[in-house]
């Protein structure tokens, strides 16, 4: 039989003041009723706490010294003394006095959906009575809204704790982020000054091959410096991503992202032929291919690899799509690839197995740009997936 629990204890309300919403539910207590005295009653495994008192013509601090809440189980229904004086579970109650004994009483565990005791929700009398089966039904209904007022209590601290320990590793992140940020780009730095030293000597050579390849290293450089800077800018705010639009050529965005992976030689990638001017977050598009890319290259089994990207618009959105010819996804994982940390659980062609975060960044980087994305796949006959990123 369950009685006193520490459930109580969890929802941080054990000795505090009045509120109103708990001394609403009282007075109306009291009113259906008809009884001078209704309280709310709480409690853990070493103490009792009234949460709410509604009296009448008597001393509130006396009662609340002198009284205490007889055990009600959890498994009642309702608990109901029509004359304490003659109940040996109010014997040992030192009335405040002769005139205001108490004689009925009536009271409802409050009991969370977990079934834990949390208190009683009583109504008092100083004379015998009775309740009617409506009152009784009230004084239950009553005793549920106590209930979920707590449970809405509950979940506001957590929610709380909750935003609190968010807040915290966003700081953390934001720190963390700043600190990689200078810590990468501290060698990269070193490595495009290198280039840009190697680059002069080799123009003194006249060694132009070499020279080519250098000025490849030094734009491969600035566009990874480029992309950490605006990557740390998001991270910090976010809201970048709507607020920060630029006017870019799809087709050197798409060359951009081509020039940061490394592409094998049986690999083809297909882009737009026509020219089209966008107005959007570049550095979200780029994060969206560079995984679509890298993904495509990594799950492609065939001799001759390829990703074809396909473009069109309309007044309100823009419309992308990544077609490749790799090992494609059954039908069943179509939505739950895009889930976080969910993966396949097969190996690439270099025998790594995916984190499960691509996708997800990916789904969550569009669906920030007011987009969507869906795929769709045959196994063995590679996938094509569909994007839209509104304009607005």
């Amino acid at each position: 039989m369950l009685t006193k629990t520490s459930g109580a204890e969890d929802y941080s309300i054990l000795d505090t003041g009045d509120e109103k919403d708990f001394n609403d539910l009282t007075t109306l207590a009291s009113a259906i009723c008809q009884t001078p005295i209704a309280l709310i009653n709480l409690f853990d495994e070493k103490r009792q706490s009234v949460k709410s008192l509604i009296v009448s013509n008597i001393a509130k601090s006396a009662l609340e010294q002198s009284f205490s809440v007889p055990d009600i189980s959890a498994e009642q229904d309702i608990l109901i003394v029509e004359d304490a004086a003659s109940d040996e579970r109010f014997l040992p109650q030192p009335y405040i006095n002769e005139k205001d004994k108490i004689t009925f009483f009536a009271g409802v565990p409050l009991v969370n959906d977990d079934g834990v005791m949390l208190g009683s929700l009583s109504v008092i009398d100083r004379q015998q009575k009775s309740l009617t089966p409506e009152q009784i039904n009230a004084l239950k209904i009553i005793a549920k809204q106590v209930v979920d007022k707590l449970e809405l209590r509950k979940k506001a601290i957590v929610s709380e704790d909750t935003i609190r320990e968010l807040r915290y590793s966003n700081l953390f992140m934001q720190k963390f982020n700043a600190m990689a940020a200078h810590d990468i780009k501290n060698p990269m730095s070193s490595i495009l000054l290198s280039a840009q030293s190697l680059k002069f000597r080799l123009q003194r050579l006249q060694d132009a091959d070499c020279e080519r390849l250098a000025d490849l290293n030094i734009s491969s450089t600035k566009r990874l410096m480029t992309l950490l800077d605006d990557m740390l800018a998001y991270s910090k705010s976010p809201s970048l991503l709507l607020t920060k639009k630029v006017k870019i050529d799809l087709h050197e965005l798409l060359m951009a992202v081509v020039g940061m992976v490394s592409i094998p030689e049986n690999f083809t990638v297909i882009l737009p032929e026509e020219k089209h001017s966008l107005y959007i977050s570049s550095v979200a598009v780029q994060q969206i291919f560079i995984n679509l890319l890298t993904n495509a290259i990594r799950y492609n089994d065939k001799a001759q690899g390829r990703l074809q990207i396909r473009f069109r618009e309309d007044d309100d959105y823009l419309y992308f799509e990544a077609e490749d010819n790799g090992i494609g996804i059954d039908k069943a994982y179509h939505e739950k690839i895009f889930n976080n940390s969910f993966t396949l659980k097969i190996a690439d062609r270099f025998e790594k197995k995916g984190s499960g975060i691509g996708l997800s960044t990916v789904k969550e980087l569009i669906k920030a740009l007011n987009g969507k994305i869906v795929v769709k796949s045959v196994p063995g006959n590679g996938a094509t997936f569909y994007l839209n990123l509104s304009k607005k």
